[in-house]
């Protein structure tokens, strides 16, 4: 890929020109059986709606969320030209995290056999040209499926979104993603994003641990990664502020009171939105013009950070 230091035309930090569409489809159980295209889980799509070919994005959600508190991050990512795929890949979960491995890798086998019939007209999908990307839990899923390589489909880019190995500090749960080796990630020269939340790891009241505790966190996925591979830390966010502003309910009221969080939602959302942009652009549409621009110009990111690093 070329160089260059010149800053973009386009922002990536904010909604770009593509209208989008969020399409919600829920598993149709009888006729699936019967080999039709209905997919293994409730699927929220987001997409561009004008004609074009475009890459593709599958999402991952956190412990315990729900795919629609991402709306406005996944619209955020099609506007600039990308179909997102966000499943709902359970309800009720334990520590275990096998079973959302193996549905993941469900869903991706699935996409190229059932995702074009669900697409708005004359819009298509581009899977030579694929991503995936997880928060939280969904990260150290998305990093697992990758690494285990047991898809149809092959990875272009893999994101993890404030990913996390564990639930108390030090301590992974099932299956164990990290080894504690540097650079000991085999994904095949995958390129790979890490972001990571400055205050993931702070404790928001002592009845309650760290949401991303130090030792599983954004820190030791990416040193475990190899070439090439980024990884940026927003300084003054938590762990759920890149979700949706009006998160309701039973799970959606304790996302503003189980981890610590930053000031207000929207520049997080903005900053992952934008970075992810950025480097999907760069690792699936060969046109890193706007990742290199960060690179130079960090007065472009909507947010202070507190680390950026890359291996290239």
């Amino acid at each position: 890929m070329s160089r260059s230091t010149s800053i973009p035309s386009t922002n990536v930090f904010e909604i770009g020109n593509y209208i989008t569409t969020l399409i919600r489809v829920e598993p149709n159980v009888c006729s699936r059986n019967n080999n039709s295209n209905s997919p293994p889980k409730p699927l929220l799509i987001c997409s561009p709606v004008e004609e074009g070919v475009f890459p593709v994005l599958l999402f991952l959600h956190g412990y315990l969320l729900y795919n629609s508190f991402y709306s406005h991050l996944l619209q955020h990512i099609a506007s600039h030209g990308f179909i997102v795929v966000a499943p709902q890949l359970y309800l009720i979960a334990g520590s275990d995290a096998n079973g959302e491995i193996k549905t993941s890798a469900e869903i991706t086998n699935w996409l190229a056999l059932g995702l074009g019939h669900l697409l708005p007209p004359n819009v298509k999908a581009d899977f030579g040209k694929l991503g995936l990307a997880g928060h939280s839990r969904g990260g150290k899923v998305a990093f697992a499926l990758a690494l285990r390589k047991s898809t149809s489909l092959k990875f272009a880019a893999l994101i993890g979104i404030d990913p996390v190995d564990g639930s108390d500090i030090g301590k992974q749960t099932p299956p164990p993603v990290l080894t504690y080796a540097p650079h000991s990630f085999d994904l095949d020269g995958t390129a790979v994003l890490v972001v990571g939340a400055g205050l993931g790891e702070v404790r928001r009241n002592p009845l309650f641990p760290p949401c991303a505790p130090k030792g599983v966190n954004h820190q030791d996925f990416y040193y475990e990664c190899c070439k090439p591979a980024y990884y940026c830390v927003a300084k003054d966010y938590g762990h759920l502020d890149m979700l949706d502003d009006d998160t309701k309910g039973i799970r959606g009221g304790p996302t503003y009171c189980l981890c610590k969080n930053g000031e207000s939602r929207g520049p997080m959302r903005r900053f992952v939105g934008g970075i992810l942009v950025a480097f999907l652009k760069a690792y699936l549409e060969d046109d890193e013009k706007e990742l290199v621009a960060i690179r130079g110009h960090q007065e472009m990111v909507p947010i202070q950070l507190q680390t950026f690093e890359f291996q290239v």
